[in-house]
Parts: C-alpha cells; sequence; structure tokens
C-alpha cells in the first residue's frame, strides 16, 4: 500500500494534466494549419465495425444553460474497462461512481458538491426516461437502475452540472446524467464476453475474485417500427465488503487481528463479510414507432433479477484448534441469500417538427416484484448459525412519474428564442417489512413481524422557462419551478425483546417551494464564453429517508419522520474556450444549503452491525472551482489528452441540533463525505484506425463521515480513505465484425475504503463480435 505520502505524490500527475493540456491547448491555437479536419472526420478514422443510426433528435429537454461535458460510445469503447453502463462516467470531472464490486447493486452517483450517501441530490435519465431511484437517498435502495438500457444502445452520455434549469426537480442540486441512445437504421447483432479476476490481499482474506459476463444486443428498423433488444448475464464473485471487527478478542479464541475504528477506538478484525456470490440478468427492450414524420411513440421495458448469497469468513479459531465465530453476532449479519425481480416500464410521445412547436409526453413506473433478504438470527458454537432467521422484504415498493413538456420557439428552430413549460407528478411507496422465520433459508416459513417501514411521497410541479439570444454575443435563461409534496401513511413498527412490538402511525407531512433560476451566457470573443448562473433548488425528504427501517444485513438504518425540506442556493461562474480539437473551462461554484439532509453511520454497542440515520443540519457551505480539459493530437497524430481538478471547501457553518457525549461540535467542520481535492487524467494514443492505447488516473483526497469530523483513523474499515488510482486499456479492432479489448483496473494496487474495501488490483479482458 502506498504511504499517504506516496499517494499524494502519485497524485500530483493528475493535478497537472489539465494545465499541461491547457497549454497545449494554446499552442493549438496558434498552430492549427486550415483544413477540414472535423470532430465527424476524425471519429470516423476509429471506429471498427461501421454502425448506421437514426439522426439524434433534437432533445425535447430544453437546452441546459450551464455547465456540461459529453463523451461518446465510441470513446467509452476505446478507453475504458467498461463492464456495466455506468462505468462510462467513470472519469467524468468531479464525478464519481460509487462502484464496489462487479455486479454492485449500489452503484450510486457523487458530484462535485455532494458525495456518496447523496443518491437523491442528482437525476440520471435514459432519453428523457428518468432512471432515478428517489425512493431513498442512500448507498442501497437509492442507485439508478443503470441495467434498464444496454452498454450498446448508448450514443453518448451528458453530464449537466448544478440544479439551473427548471425543468428538472429540486433533486438535480447535485447534476443531471443523460443518457442517450440511438436507434440502428438497419439489422446489427452484438456479442461480447467479458472476464475479470481481481487479486485480494488484506487482513486473512487471501484470494482471487472473478467476474464472468455475456451480452447480447440485436436491433433493427423496419419501416416505422425500430426496436433495441438486450440481454446481459452476470456471474460475479465479490471481495469482501465488510470486516466483523471486535472491542477485544473473543474468549477463548486466537486469530484477532489488532486494528482500530475510524474514531480510533480499538476494532480489532475477526472475519470478513459481504464475499458475495451474485448471478444477475439484465434484460431490456426499445420499441420506436413513427406515428407521422414528426410524432414518435417510444416503449421501453427493462426486467432485473439478481440471485446472491453472502458468506462470512471468521479468522478466529478456538483452543480445539477449529474455526469459530466466537460468538460475534455481526457474523449471522453479514451471512445471508438474496432474490430480487424488478420490472420497469416507460411509454413516451415526443414530437420532432424542426417548427416552432415541440412536445413530448413520458410515463414511467417502476416495480419490485419480488426482493427479499433471508438472515440468520444469530450465531452459536463453534461455526454454527440459529435455525432461526428473518426475512426483510421490499416487494410491493414501487413508483410511477409523469413528465409533460411543450416548446416553443417564436422565431423559428434556430431562432434566437426558445420558451419551455411542463408539469410534473410521481408518487414513491415503500413496503419493508422484516419477520423471523423458522427457518432462515425458508421463506416459505414465514412468522410474527419483527420491524417495518412503509409510506409513500407525493410530489406536483410546475415550471416555466426562457432563453432569450437578445443580442448576438447574449444570450440570457430565465425560469421558475413551483413544487408541491407531501408524505403520507407513514408507519414504522419494532419489536421489542420482552415481547411484542411498538407499532406508530406517522403524522402526515406537507411543503412546497418555488425555485427560481437564472443564467446569462456572453461570448465576448471567438471560442470563448463566460456564463454566469444562478439557483434556488429544493430537495424534499425521500420516503426511504422518513421511514425505512432496517433490521437486517450489514447495515442497519433507522427512520427519522420529522425530517424537513432541504433547499440550497447556487452559483456557478464558468469561463470556457473552445477550438477544433481542444477545449477548457474553469468554473467557480458555490452552493449554500439549509437543512441539509445528512446521513450518519455509527458503530453502537447494543447493535452487532454499523447503524445509519439521518437528520437535518442547519446550513452548509459549499465552494470551489473545477477546472477540465481536453485536447487531441497533442504533439503527434492520435495522441490525446484529458483531464480535471476539482477543489471544494465544504464547511458546515451552524448546526445547532448537533449534540454530543465527547463535548464536540459541528460547527465549522468539513460536511461529510465531500473531499476537498479531486482528480482525473485520460491519456490515450491512437497509431492507426485499429489501435487504441488508454492511460488513466483517477485521485481523491480523504472524506469524513462524522458531523464532527472525529472519524480521523483512515485505512481502516468504515473509513473514507484518499486514493490515487490508475488503470490501463489496450483495444483492438482486429476487423470489421471484432474486436478485443485487455485492461488493468488500479494496476499499482491502491487498498483503500469508502466505508467498504474497495476493489484491488484487477484484470480485465473482453471479446467482441458485432453484425
Amino acid at each position: 500500500m502506498f504511504s499517504a505520502s506516496t499517494a499524494r505524490a502519485a497524485a500530483l500527475p493528475l493535478a497537472a494534466l489539465p494545465l499541461a493540456t491547457l497549454l497545449a491547448t494554446g499552442a493549438a491555437a496558434q498552430s492549427a494549419p486550415p483544413g477540414n479536419d472535423t470532430e465527424a472526420t476524425r471519429q470516423a478514422t476509429n471506429l471498427g465495425s461501421i454502425k448506421v443510426t437514426a439522426p439524434v433528435a433534437h432533445t425535447q429537454s430544453p437546452k441546459f444553460p450551464a455547465s456540461q461535458v459529453s463523451i461518446p460510445a465510441e470513446q467509452v469503447e476505446a478507453t475504458i474497462n467498461a463492464i456495466d453502463v455506468e462505468d462510462a462516467a467513470k472519469y467524468l470531472p468531479s464525478v464519481f461512481i460509487r462502484k464496489r464490486n462487479y455486479g454492485d447493486t449500489q452503484p450510486v452517483l457523487a458530484t462535485r458538491t455532494w458525495g456518496l450517501n447523496s443518491s437523491a441530490r442528482t437525476l440520471v435519465y435514459i432519453d428523457d426516461i428518468p432512471i432515478s431511484a428517489l425512493i431513498a437517498n442512500n448507498n442501497t435502495i437509492g442507485a439508478p437502475r443503470w441495467g434498464m438500457v444496454s452498454p450498446e444502445q448508448i450514443d453518448h452520455v451528458d453530464m449537466l452540472y448544478g440544479p439551473f434549469s427548471a425543468a428538472y426537480a429540486g433533486n438535480s442540486m447535485g447534476g443531471v446524467m443523460q443518457t442517450s441512445t440511438r436507434t440502428p437504421e438497419k439489422t446489427e447483432l452484438s456479442i461480447r464476453q467479458t472476464e475479470a479476476v481481481q487479486d485480494y490481499d488484506q487482513y486473512g482474506t487471501h484470494d482471487h475474485f472473478s467476474t464472468s459476463q455475456t451480452s447480447l444486443t440485436v436491433g433493427g428498423r423496419d419501416g416505422r417500427l425500430g426496436w433495441f433488444l438486450g440481454a446481459n448475464l452476470q456471474n460475479s464473485f465479490s471481495q469482501p465488503l465488510s470486516y466483523l471487527t471486535a472491542a477485544a478478542p473473543p474468549a477463548g479464541t486466537s486469530g484477532s487481528i489488532p486494528a482500530s475504528n475510524k474514531l480510533g477506538q480499538t476494532a480489532d478484525v475477526v472475519g470478513a463479510g459481504g464475499l458475495l456470490h451474485t448471478r444477475m440478468l439484465n434484460l431490456n427492450g426499445m420499441f420506436t414507432y413513427d406515428l407521422t414524420p414528426s410524432l414518435r411513440a417510444t416503449y421501453l421495458v427493462g426486467f432485473w433479477s439478481n440471485d446472491g448469497q453472502s458468506r462470512a469468513q471468521s479468522y478466529l479459531t478456538g483452543a480445539n484448534g477449529q474455526p469459530t465465530y466466537g460468538k460475534v453476532a455481526g457474523f449471522a449479519s453479514n451471512i445471508y441469500q438474496l432474490e430480487a425481480h424488478h420490472l420497469m416500464q416507460a411509454l413516451s410521445l415526443k414530437t420532432d417538427t424542426r417548427g416552432d412547436f415541440d412536445g413530448a409526453l413520458v410515463l414511467t413506473h417502476y416495480d419490485f416484484i419480488k426482493d427479499q433478504q433471508l438472515n440468520p438470527a444469530a450465531v452459536t458454537a463453534g461455526t454454527g448459525l440459529s435455525s432461526n432467521g428473518r426475512l426483510a422484504s421490499y416487494a410491493g415498493t414501487n413508483w410511477s412519474t409523469l413528465d409533460l413538456k411543450g416548446i416553443w420557439r417564436p422565431d423559428g428552430y434556430d431562432g434566437n428564442q426558445e420558451v419551455s413549460a411542463g408539469a410534473h407528478a410521481d408518487q414513491y411507496v415503500l413496503k419493508n417489512p422484516t419477520n423471523n422465520t423458522q427457518v432462515w433459508q425458508d421463506a416459505d416459513s414465514l412468522g410474527s413481524l419483527y420491524a417495518a417501514g412503509r409510506g409513500k411521497t407525493q410530489t406536483q410541479a410546475l415550471w416555466l422557462q426562457d432563453a432569450w439570444r437578445f443580442a448576438p454575443a447574449w444570450l440570457a435563461t430565465l425560469g421558475g419551478r413551483y413544487e408541491w409534496w407531501q408524505a403520507s401513511d407513514g408507519y414504522n413498527y419494532t419489536s421489542l425483546s420482552s415481547g411484542g412490538g411498538i407499532g406508530v402511525a406517522q403524522p402526515k407531512e406537507r411543503a412546497d417551494g418555488f425555485s427560481p433560476k437564472l443564467s446569462v451566457q456572453w461570448d465576448f470573443a471567438p471560442n470563448w464564453q463566460l456564463t454566469g448562473s444562478l439557483a434556488k433548488a429544493v430537495r424534499f425528504p425521500t420516503v426511504g429517508e422518513l421511514y425505512q427501517l432496517v433490521a437486517t444485513g450489514p447495515t442497519y438504518s433507522t427512520p427519522n419522520p420529522d425530517l424537513k425540506p432541504e433547499t440550497a442556493h447556487s452559483g456557478e461562474l464558468a469561463l470556457e474556450h473552445q477550438l477544433e480539437r481542444s477545449s477548457v473551462r474553469l468554473s467557480l461554484f458555490q452552493e449554500n444549503t439549509w437543512n441539509a439532509l445528512i446521513a450518519q453511520t455509527a458503530f453502537l454497542s447494543s447493535y452487532p452491525v454499523p447503524v445509519s440515520y439521518t437528520m437535518n443540519v442547519g446550513k452548509l457551505r459549499n465552494r470551489g472551482l473545477e477546472l477540465a480539459a481536453q485536447q487531441r493530437d497533442v504533439l503527434i497524430d492520435g495522441l490525446d489528452l484529458a483531464g480535471s481538478v476539482t477543489y471544494v471547501d465544504s464547511t458546515i457553518l451552524s448546526n445547532d441540533g448537533f449534540v454530543s457525549t465527547a463535548n464536540t461540535t459541528s460547527d465549522g467542520k468539513r460536511a461529510p463525505y465531500v473531499p476537498r481535492w479531486r482528480a482525473t487524467a485520460v491519456i490515450t494514443y491512437r497509431p492507426d484506425s485499429a489501435w487504441a492505447f488508454t492511460l488513466a488516473g483517477r485521485y481523491s483526497s480523504r472524506q469524513y463521515s462524522t458531523l464532527d469530523n472525529t472519524d480521523n483513523t483512515g485505512h481502516v474499515f468504515g473509513a473514507f480513505d484518499g486514493y490515487t488510482v490508475f488503470d490501463a486499456r489496450a483495444h483492438y479492432q482486429i476487423n470489421e465484425q471484432w474486436s478485443a479489448s485487455f485492461g488493468v483496473d488500479n494496476f499499482t494496487n491502491e487498498k483503500y475504503f469508502l466505508y467498504h474495501p474497495f476493489p484491488q488490483r484487477t484484470y480485465v479482458a473482453d471479446l467482441k463480435f458485432t453484425l
């Protein structure tokens, strides 16, 4: 493992790359020869098999008025060891995808002002169809439903920074990720086989963990009907996702490894948990039908199935020399079986008149048909488990959304003004009972209720936005969004050790808020642009934050039905310079948030595993800068550089509700989960149209996870470490049909925790056939 000083030294090249790219951009501006080497021409020389697709239609969402960045599918294919859809965002500026392992069901999105545990502070779309899981704001069921689209279907991915568009809810305070798909104009077929192996060595776990994935897609067009079908089967084994700890070696055992927890308290490691084997199936389809030349209907359907088993590994041996759990209760919580079946459906109607008026209607529904986790209730002697257990279920949890949008262009399609308006409605329903079972592996042996959380939230909104180019060099965008929210049917139940239980019907809650938006763009010189943006965003509590009660598995959670909405005032000043082969952007940003909804995780002596809970924090301030740059053909043809550096001063300004038994304060401390520094760097060399070689790096400084910043011990389970990770990839287009890639993620084998232990050195290879 690198030392802290070594990690900082290794991160310096990442921070320097955007500056070097900036200098290269300036040089390119002086020396760029005249010609017709357009972006489309350059990309064409890098493609192997040719895909004929329909032109990307003019989006029915209004144009985003502030900073954004885009990555095309061809770049993802050539430069990223991508196994899942979310991997496309791996090196975007200020973006982090919390992906703990292949087959992870919880890859949430973190952005420049909000870190982990903030799944409800970003929005994710596929062609204006939302796939965000705003059922919760956490790292469990709150992750976007990435599997609703196949990687082969993606045309490009856009990241929109901040809540500066009235078209998006207050959940966009962290940003919006928009994935645009393509429609094949002729029949095409692709088959990809991917294999990955991770070398893992930490504490008493020394093993290799493999992943095998088979992907099949087929698409095409028959007259007015376009279609795209995808199937993805993944068989994955993960590294430990948690470690079991004890304040002292269990009596009569040996094998404990001396360690501390994130607070510096003794927490000897006695075993590993969450060694998860998953068999995951994603089936998705998108069907389009051109009702008229300018009106298209789209139906999207996705089915996700997951079957998993988690095991635990004890490092302890008893007096007889045999392995034992040492009566550490946490082992039982890390042994479980998973079974889930989810179904998503979406229907959209969109016009593309290329004229004065356009509109769109989008309906979605997501349903947890079956989602259960089975645990033993306790450990017994040796490595024995109790025969009885518990079953936690999310079956019946669901959400539905409705969006209606319209665009009016008074001066025509390419005119100087675009007025857009819309209405939104959603409902999120949580059902989360936990029952006792007579036989822990048998879901049919259901017994009495052990714990429960249920409830629903509803939101309605109206919005209006006007983008007006009132002078050749000036564009102003003014908008506003009014939202009405309510939470109802809340209920929580907890059983008592003495018998029986306590059930509480939670009170109904209502709130509303208006969010104004303003952006002004000034093209003050050829290829130069200065944009200032201001916005207010209101995010209402999710039904999970209010009512979710988890009493099984490696982390418990408790509800808080008294949460208030959080309100953010955001601002950004962005300077951008774009040339044919390069771009550079410097953004200064600040966001002040009142009643911020912050999740905390505590190690409580009365519970066998960590406990998570959410509270309102008085006032936070996030301010900083982001530098992003990219340059093609640096010094020699085919050598491309891209990189970013982000600095954030994230501070708790006031928090009167904070109570500490250790006489600490949260005022003036850093906000949880937001690193001070982040950087990315990508270097790609294409010697010809067949080969692409990429070296990439990601850096993050350490994070705090407690409001009073008392978690000062790093490189232990539960800590949020800084890291410097380097990846490499070689991609070869063998011929028009065949391509192959080989890569290594984390090839320097950085060992770090982001609460969970993250993957160590991993080898990835794939072979793809396209027809």
